[in-house]
């Protein structure tokens, strides 16, 4: 078994069971592990620390499978670990009809790498890292036997995995092609899904108890719905009784995927207004006709993967942010989201903050929302906590 020997002192985050380990605390090497090879971690005092995956390319040179010194790293192992995420979902959510969430949340699951997503008989997957690469047909066989699915689909076609010099690849795994679109239900809503195509594995996940919060606030409201992808938002501010929903997304593709998910359920196509187009841009012209709306959501891709970028995206979030309170009539609310990893709650505040001072309007928080239950966070994993949003109104 190879083993990877950390610098003294190196070994304090993992003693807090951190699971990454970053290539500067390495001291050596013994053996010659292979690209997503389990590996022993041990301290400079030769004590046995934890097993982890082997990533020769990543700055994260190996992630933490396990702590436990008698712990085998095999085919029974993953089965524990994957049937323990499945069980944890099992009644998470009021709805007894909703039939997508997530089953897997790598790092937060104790399975580093592997993303999950179940869309009624669909699983759409994701390998983000070298181990969970390296262990691919063992975790696709035990999902079908524990799932018992008619598809397994792979959209493992993220910049992520070029950290850890991967090459993106999607397709089909097992079972049958998946539909077009997928019909899921949510909330109470039902939604169309591209699995092929679609923004992470087809859907955004993550914001399911947030956009049944825009639901009940959009009653009677003038609603701006930016970055609306497939009409998640707009369809809830529909239902809530929104007067008018202007919904802005880059992507054709996008607007009419939003405008037959308004359609499915029935909704009033006469209250909604397309728009393709750039939305730095589109908030641009709005503000300079004038325009003004009671709910604006802000809802952008990840403008910052890490740390490192976070001052690059922090330009980005307080542009649109700004923009975003010239249009808030007063006593209006604006929501706002960051998905970026390396942006925290703090540093988001305080550029939203910086926005409004900037904008003129005094404001505040009211609600703080994270990403749902689905997506848990690991305690000693904080990174798992990327979804950061704040509901902000604006007192004058």
């Amino acid at each position: 078994m190879p083993v990877i020997n950390l610098k003294s002192g190196r070994e304090k985050s993992l003693l807090r069971r951190h699971p990454w380990i970053f290539s500067g605390a390495i001291a050596d090497i013994q053996g010659n592990p292979a690209e997503g090879e389990t590996v022993e971690i041990r301290s400079s005092r030769d004590e046995f620390l934890a097993w982890a995956a082997f990533s020769p390319h990543s700055q994260i040179r190996a992630r933490v499978w396990a702590w436990e010194h008698q712990t085998n790293i095999d085919d029974g192992f993953f089965r524990v670990r994957l049937q323990r995420a499945i069980s944890a979902r099992q009644g998470l959510f009021q709805d007894i009809e909703d039939n997508a969430l997530r089953l897997v949340h790598a790092e937060s699951d104790g399975l580093p790498g592997l993303i999950v997503d179940r869309y009624d008989q669909t699983l759409v997957v994701q390998f983000l890292s070298s181990g969970a690469e390296f262990w691919r047909d063992t975790l696709v066989n035990l999902l079908v036997a524990l799932t018992g699915v008619e598809s397994v689909y792979e959209r493992s076609d993220v910049d992520v995995r070029q950290l850890e010099g991967l090459a993106p690849r999607s397709g089909l795994l097992r079972g049958n092609e998946p539909a077009e679109y997928l019909e899921i239900s949510e909330n109470g809503l039902r939604f169309w899904v591209d699995v092929h195509q679609g923004h992470k594995t087809g859907y955004y996940l993550d914001q399911r108890t947030n956009r049944a919060r825009i639901r009940g606030m959009a009653k009677g409201c003038d609603v701006l719905d930016c970055f609306s992808y497939s009409g998640g938002f707009t369809t809830n501010a529909l239902t809530g009784g929104a007067n008018s929903v202007l919904a802005v997304d880059a992507s054709a593709e996008a607007n009419e995927l939003a405008l037959k998910n308004v359609v499915l359920n029935r909704l009033p196509v006469e209250r909604v207004a397309w728009q393709q187009g750039d939305v730095f841009q589109v908030l641009r012209g709005l503000r300079d006709r004038r325009r003004s709306f009671d709910l604006i959501v802000l809802d952008p891709p990840k403008f910052a993967q890490t740390a490192s970028q976070a001052q690059n995206a922090a330009r980005g979030y307080k542009d649109i942010n700004l923009l975003a309170f010239k249009l808030l009539r007063p006593g209006g609310i604006l929501a706002t989201f960051s998905c970026s990893g390396g942006v925290s709650e703090e540093l988001f505040q305080m550029i939203v903050a910086g926005a409004a001072l900037d904008a003129g309007v005094e404001a505040q928080i009211v609600e703080r929302l994270h990403q749902g239950a689905d997506h848990p966070v690991a305690l000693n994993f904080p990174e798992g906590s990327y979804l950061k949003g704040l509901v902000i109104r604006v007192t004058r």
